[in-house]
């Protein structure tokens, strides 16, 4: 079905709520002295956009405004999923000594137009929609990772991330007039078609572009070698805001990185898995780079003494152990990274809240600031972290083991031997770093001078809800499984 543009306002409601969302708060900005409830206003603006999302019923897949987003399983998923990693975000920002000195009406309001741009992305159906969505993300992100304006380190990763960013993009684009040319079109469906059709396909030509769109798109994801401005823009970029690029920007880079090769280039067998184009040998190309990725980032984490960057090179290892699923090229794979992103979504945000309260406390980043802690009024937020970090590894009874668990099943199933075996690897080795700081908060003493850990109802209360669920998914997890199930839907009408 393909709606034109008054018909796709019914299936388009969360991004109309955040767009009139956006508004509101610049015009309440202007009008009122009092900036202290702004953060109410994008909590229960953010809020309502995770109902509607979850109202929708997803009866009928439709192409939206003439084919240039998609309305389907697939999308509701990662619609969902960065609703609550842009709800997390402004909750940390409620929260936050950073964030309260800044000018809140522009900070909110960038922050929401950034959750409406990664929306885009996920819905994304047309090279020119992908483009422009990824570019809209990447300018909201660049503001929001320099918004300490006089921070020299919040600046410095902006420039950072301004110059990798315009260099990926460009890169990106270049491949995508590759494609162009040689489909003649800017649809996904109609690229695979011209892709898949009978006939001499270019080869080499086609490859050259996917390497360049993948520039682009791995980029997005801080996956290897396009990562290297992940560790200084998340140590860097205020806290919830490194949350929210760590969670929800990189939730938004695999859902149009799976769009464009999964519908867009592959073709579904019956079977339930899928094939690539014939002599493209991009799955061995994304086996390298998930296998480096994953091996990079834990190494790299093992030397690091800042707990912003030692979660920034995590996060790369993350998108590493995500990739397992890509590559295999089939649905359970795809089930498997649906589940392990949501599974990071709830051990990455609540070990990022972790460190932002004791960042509030002490004004420290460095694995020296948790020393002692949980004899010096933190025995609260060091057993969360404690649990963030073991499911994080992967360690049995937490969401991250589960989500472990389906990636190697589904590597195994497809008979990819040697990557479960690297990924078991970096699973111990990640066991190390990981281990370190739980080992200086409750085995270390205190040199007098990390100071104590005030109690905070608001930060606390979101801590204890995220460490829940990361056991409580960890011995139930049917209900996430189910909605990964239910979002292996792609529409790939006509």
């Amino acid at each position: 079905m393909d709606l034109g543009n008054y018909a796709s306002l019914a299936h388009f409601l969360p991004e109309l709520l955040l767009s009139a969302g956006i508004l509101v708060l610049i015009i309440v900005d202007l009008l009122v002295a009092n900036k202290s409830h702004l953060g109410d206003l994008a909590l229960i603006i953010t809020a309502g956009a995770l109902l509607l999302i979850a109202l929708t019923p997803v009866t009928a897949n439709a192409w939206l405004f003439h084919r240039m987003l998609v309305f389907d399983g697939f999308a509701m998923f990662f619609r969902a999923l960065i609703a609550l990693a842009a709800l997390v975000a402004v909750w940390m920002s409620m929260g936050s000594e950073e964030v309260r000195g800044c000018d809140q009406g522009e900070y909110y309001a960038i922050l929401l137009a950034s959750t409406l741009a990664m929306f885009l992305m996920a819905e994304s159906a047309n090279l020119l929609m992908a483009y422009l969505s990824l570019e809209f993300v990447s300018l909201t992100s660049y503001i929001l990772t320099g918004f300490l304006r006089h921070n020299r380190r919040s600046l410095e990763a902006a420039l950072k991330y301004l110059i990798y960013g315009g260099v990926a993009s460009g890169t990106m684009i270049y491949g995508m007039s590759w494609i162009f040319g040689i489909s003649g079109s800017l649809d996904f469906t109609v690229i695979n078609k011209a892709l898949t059709a009978p006939g001499a396909l270019p080869v080499l030509a086609v490859f050259i572009a996917l390497v360049l769109i993948l520039a682009g798109m791995g980029y997005k994801v801080a996956s290897v070698p396009f990562h290297m401005w992940a560790p200084d823009v998340y140590t860097g970029a205020p806290i919830p805001i490194t949350t929210f690029l760590a969670i929800g920007s990189k939730a938004a880079g695999f859902a149009l990185l799976t769009r464009f090769f999964f519908p867009a280039i592959s073709s579904l067998t019956a079977s339930g898995s899928w094939q690539a184009l014939k002599g493209v040998d991009w799955p061995q190309l994304l086996l390298v780079i998930c296998v480096i990725t994953m091996t990079l980032g834990n190494l790299a984490a093992l030397q690091q003494t800042n707990m912003k960057r030692l979660l920034a090179y995590s996060s790369v290892a993350q998108a590493g152990y995500a990739l397992m699923g890509f590559v295999v090229l089939s649905n359970d794979g795809i089930r498997a990274m649906l589940f392990y992103l949501f599974a990071y979504y709830v051990m990455d945000a609540g070990a990022f809240l972790v460190v932002m309260i004791v960042a509030n406390n002490t004004g420290r980043e460095d694995i020296g600031a948790y020393r002692g802690l949980a004899w010096r009024g933190g025995i609260v937020p060091a057993v969360a972290l404690s649990i963030f970090l073991l499911s994080l590894t992967g360690i049995p009874l937490t969401v991250g083991f589960i989500g472990k668990f389906y990636l190697f099943a589904a590597v195994i199933r497809g008979q990819f031997y040697v990557l479960a075996v690297v990924g078991v690897i970096n699973s111990v080795v990640s066991l190390y770093y990981y281990m370190r700081p739980i080992k200086t908060m409750f085995l270390d003493t205190p040199n007098g001078d990390e100071g104590t850990l005030a109690a905070d109802t608001w930060n606390y209360g979101l801590m204890s809800v995220l460490a829940c669920a990361t056991i409580a998914l960890g011995i139930y997890w049917a209900p996430i499984i189910a909605f990964a199930n239910r979002s292996l839907n792609f529409f790939l009408g006509a």
